[in-house]
């Protein structure tokens, strides 16, 4: 990826109200996380790239979004893997995916996340019900955000 090709991610980041970016292209990883810089400091890219040590750990990601509350024991979350518009079903006039109360199989299609013009499937990593949709189809989300609630059995 070019300087350039930078710049223009970054000045496309800067309309959005998107607070961390990654993006892995051709084995090189780039992570972008917006935060409140004192007036005059100014974020410059490294000549070289930066060690595992110097990039931005997992718990510093986690602490830029609100906390959401505990899910019940028997309740699991799927969250946003990626930064993208989440949808529904694969296509406008299709059914959705799932409903809330659809029983649900390890493995299956739950939505899409559409990223860089790639419709990306979100499986289900449980089996069970569905008890939430906490997304609205068409909406923007962000690594992490919780997109459905799924109900699993005692043996899980």
């Amino acid at each position: 990826m070019t300087n350039e090709e930078i710049k223009a991610l970054l000045a496309l980041l800067q309309s959005t109200n998107v607070t961390l970016f990654e993006l892995e292209q051709e084995g090189v990883r780039i992570k972008i996380q917006k935060s409140p810089l004192p007036a005059g400091e100014v974020f410059r890219l490294p000549a070289s790239r930066p060690s595992a040590g110097e990039l931005l750990d997992q718990a510093s990601a986690e602490q830029s979004f609100q906390s959401v509350p505990p899910a019940k024991t028997n309740t699991r979350t799927i969250t946003a893997p990626i930064v993208g518009t989440f949808y529904r079903s694969p296509s406008p006039e299709a059914a959705p995916y799932v409903e809330v109360g659809s029983v649900v199989q390890k493995g299956q299609i739950l939505c899409i996340i559409e990223a860089m013009k790639l419709m990306n499937e979100i499986e289900s990593e449980f089996e069970g019900t569905v008890k939430a949709i906490l997304m609205e189809n068409g909406q923007s989300v962000e690594y992490g955000m919780p997109l459905i609630e799924i109900e699993i059995g005692p043996e899980t």
